[in-house]
């Protein structure tokens, strides 16, 4: 990898709790218990005030987005980002050989990579891919796909677009179910240049060094859990299950059991695999996880965990025996920019570079999450010193805060009065809209 440009909506974009609760009192499908639901699940989400979300639900047509809408959303994450990624790379767009774009809910004709070739004016030859239904992981995929396409195409450049379609795709519907996606999905995006050019590989950022895609949508419970569907009264949306949890387990462990071997030691492994044995025949209770088990630092340095959601960061940590500091960068990223798919990753290893922690040899385990269900994971070592400030810049300094206090809990904490359980909608609509 050559480098990487993630997305910064501009101010006007920017969700605080008062405009979040301009948005939610404009849901009139929405009862007593569904803004409480909204409001407590918000508090909870480890989500600040400082992301941003699309601009046609900032203007209050959320529930009436265009396609004009979509595409403009989708060209001013692509543009920017690869804007900046030519400007600071110096490699013009003629010499682009290979382009993937990854973006689950929308696929226009022409196509979103056709949208850059003709913006850019590309060459004929070109290779164009559009990936579309990945989800949350689909960025892991797209890298894949082009390692896989670097076997054929020798001393190539490939750029790799990661983002999502928010605005034609917000909920407006009061299935709590499909309500999550609104509280956690936030607008973001990421564009990478990536080549197997040796004579490069001086300017080079990070070199991968192996990937695992793991698919289990043969199981009902795994393929439901994060699915997009219309609720009971029409209305179309993103449905995330209380399954969802054990499928990213079950494909989390299944992926790590063929990554793990490929870049751990191979004196770990038989430690691991002695001590396993062991405790088998003297009838002793086995580690759940592989991290309690193995000891991954012996082949990892940094995780960086798809910042999915608090609940989604936390388990991974646990499963993995990870500790606050590992955690931190997905933890800082949820903060700060929210669930923004599958560009989230980049933010976190932005947080990384920003950070200082990335340095000449390290190795880091990206973890991705995603609809299908998937576990997309791949390991990159560091080519050099990083330490670019990248989209975090004007706030770095700031991070981690002494106390990730929620802003609305700070706000919005009454919605657990007990007296709230005898409210009526017309009580606690004037307390929401009060909030500047």
């Amino acid at each position: 990898m050559l480098r990487y440009e993630c997305h910064k909506a501009t101010e006007d974009q920017k969700l605080d709790t008062g405009s979040c609760a301009k948005i939610v009192t404009r849901n009139k499908n929405l009862g007593i218990e569904e803004y409480r639901f909204l409001l407590r699940t918000m508090v909870s989400s480890g989500i600040g005030e400082q992301t941003y979300c699309p601009k046609n639900v900032i203007e209050g047509r959320e529930e009436s987005a265009t396609h004009v809408d979509a595409v403009s959303e989708m060209d001013g994450i692509i543009f920017h980002t690869l804007d900046k990624l030519f400007a600071k790379t110096g490699v013009s767009p003629s010499e682009i050989d290979i382009i993937v774009s990854s973006v689950s809910l929308f696929s226009p004709a022409p196509s979103l990579t056709a949208r850059v070739i003709n913006r850019y004016k590309m060459r004929e030859g070109i290779k164009a891919f559009n990936l579309s239904g990945m989800g949350c992981s689909a960025s892991v995929v797209a890298v894949d796909l082009v390692k896989q396409l670097f076997k054929t195409y020798k001393n190539s450049l490939a750029i790799v677009v990661s983002t999502e379609s928010m605005g034609p795709n917000w909920y407006s519907g009061k299935d709590k179910s499909m309500m999550l996606s609104n509280i956690l999905f936030r607008t973001g995006g990421c564009s990478m240049l990536l080549t197997n050019n040796r004579a490069l590989k001086h300017k080079a950022l990070l070199e991968l060094t192996c990937s695992v895609r793991t698919h289990i949508g043969s199981n009902d419970e795994a393929y439901s859990s994060c699915i997009q569907v219309e609720d009971d009264l029409g209305h179309k949306g993103f449905r995330l299950t209380r399954d969802l949890p054990k499928a990213g387990a079950k494909a989390l462990t299944m992926n790590l059991r063929v990554l793990l071997p490929k870049v751990l030691p191979l004196s770990e492994l038989l430690r691991y695999k002695i001590s396993y044995y062991r405790n088998k025949i003297m009838k002793r209770p086995t580690p759940k996880a592989a991290g309690p088990g193995l000891d991954l630092r012996s082949g990892i340095d940094h995780f960086c965990v798809h910042p999915g959601g608090r609940a989604i960061i936390d388990e991974v940590g646990k499963s993995l025996a990870l500790n606050d500091y590992d955690l931190e960068p997905a933890r800082m990223a949820l903060y700060r920019f929210g669930n923004t798919s599958s560009g989230g990753l980049w933010y976190v290893l932005g947080y990384m570079e920003a950070k200082k922690r990335l340095k000449k040899g390290d190795k880091i385990l990206m973890i991705s999450l995603g609809a299908g269900f998937k576990c997309n994971n791949c390991v990159w070592k560091v080519m050099k010193d990083l330490e670019d400030t990248n989209v975090w810049q004007d706030c770095i300094d700031q991070y981690p805060p002494k106390a990730l206090d929620n802003p609305f809990s700070e706000k919005f904490d009454w919605i657990n009065d007990e007296s709230m359980n005898f409210a009526r909608v017309e009580d606690l609509l004037p307390q929401i809209q009060l909030l500047p």
